[in-house]
């Protein structure tokens, strides 16, 4: 314990930020330390660290335990004389304590007597990162992805225990999951509550332990999963794959893994909701005359029709050839601005039609024009 970080040093946040603004902090350094996006070699190491932490803090319960006690609160026999969390033996051991109860002993004068919970519980769920293109985020693809989990063990089914009747009431607790102590402390003589050291705060004594899992009542797997990417997905959009997160607790289920998507821009292309802008140059000549032009879309070309007397910043729309709606059938629309290139160097032919053209406008200049609003 002496040589690990400070949780909030890891996720980067001070001791009075908010849940969202841990779950916020999480989730960006998993996305940054997850092995399929950090090459570094203590990727794995790191992940580890950052997922640790948000345990941690991300559990109420935990979290008030850790600020009074720091990592000694989830020692193996911490703070046993104190009568607070002895025999919790890791992380799994402060589900749902009441510290509220623990400390109200101290100042209360008498016992407490609130029951631990000690039935099955969600896990938490996960969250990590994934790239793709703008035409993969249009179109949809299929992607595999490589994550690390806890299963429930195929042999106990969670329980840990080689057979159903292994599993017995915790003779010490009776079930409780938590015993009364009595300790000393400057107020007087307390009673208190800690996590049973026989059950760990489970209720339960497992008689044989499974073979497959050595009574831990889960595997770690790794795993590729085929992750359906909907066509329409913007950045910051996350898919879900159900029962990929954390493990749960006393048997209960896996939390849930949420993938967040981060589309890569386009060189021309731009998103803006369910339309697509895009910037199409054009010569001075097409712009005043008018012309058909074969506009690029993500679907491919479409013919346009450039009017004539065109002005440059003009847009056009392209209907129903923009982003397909993700919860729907409906299509956006492609804007295309017209952006008109005047060249920088004629030829002596090309000079010899403009001023010809000029010669013969029989107009005052645009700017002539201009110039006489002002008399």
């Amino acid at each position: 314990m002496a040589n690990k970080r400070d949780y909030y040093e890891v996720l980067g946040i001070d001791k009075s930020a908010t849940s969202d603004e841990i779950k916020k902090a999480y989730r960006k350094l998993a996305k940054k330390y997850h092995p399929d996006v950090y090459k570094g070699d203590d990727a794995e190491e790191k992940f580890k660290e950052v997922q640790e932490a948000y345990d941690v803090l991300s559990d109420d319960n935990k979290k008030a335990a850790y600020d009074r006690y720091g990592h000694s609160a989830f020692e193996q026999g911490g703070f046993n004389g104190a009568g607070g969390f002895g025999g919790a033996g890791g992380f799994g051991g402060f589900e749902d304590v009441d510290l509220g109860d623990i400390f109200g002993s101290f100042f209360g004068g008498g016992s407490t007597r609130s029951r631990r919970n000690t039935g099955p519980m969600k896990g938490q769920d996960r969250y990590i990162h994934l790239d793709i293109n703008f035409m993969e985020a249009i179109n949809g693809k299929k992607a595999d992805i490589k994550i690390n989990y806890d299963e429930s063990c195929p042999h106990c089914y969670g329980s840990g225990a080689e057979k159903p009747e292994d599993v017995e009431t915790c003779p010490r607790c009776h079930g409780r999951g938590t015993i009364q102590q009595q300790t000393r402390t400057m107020f007087g003589m307390a009673m208190t509550e800690a996590a049973c050291p026989d059950c760990h705060g489970t209720g339960k004594k497992i008689k044989v332990q499974c073979h497959h899992c050595h009574g831990a009542g889960y595997v770690n797997k790794n795993a590729t999963v085929e992750l359906n990417i909907p066509a329409g997905i913007d950045s910051g959009q996350s898919l879900r794959v159900t029962g990929k997160g954390s493990r749960g607790v006393n048997g209960g289920p896996n939390g849930d893994l949420y993938v967040e998507i981060y589309v890569k821009p386009h060189k021309h292309f731009k998103r803006q909701g369910k339309d697509i802008l895009i910037n199409v140059p054009i010569s001075a000549v097409d712009a005043t005359l008018g012309c058909k032009i074969d506009v690029p879309t993500v679907y491919g070309d479409v013919e346009m029709t450039i009017p004539e007397g065109t002005q440059p910043g003009t847009t056009l729309r392209l209907k129903g050839k923009g982003v397909k709606d993700i919860r729907g059938s409906n299509y956006g629309d492609q804007y295309v601005k017209i952006d008109v290139k005047i060249p920088t160097k004629l030829s002596k032919k090309e000079k010899d039609l403009y001023s010809e053209i000029k010669k013969n406008s029989g107009k005052d200049s645009i700017f002539d024009a201009f110039k006489k609003t002002f008399k």
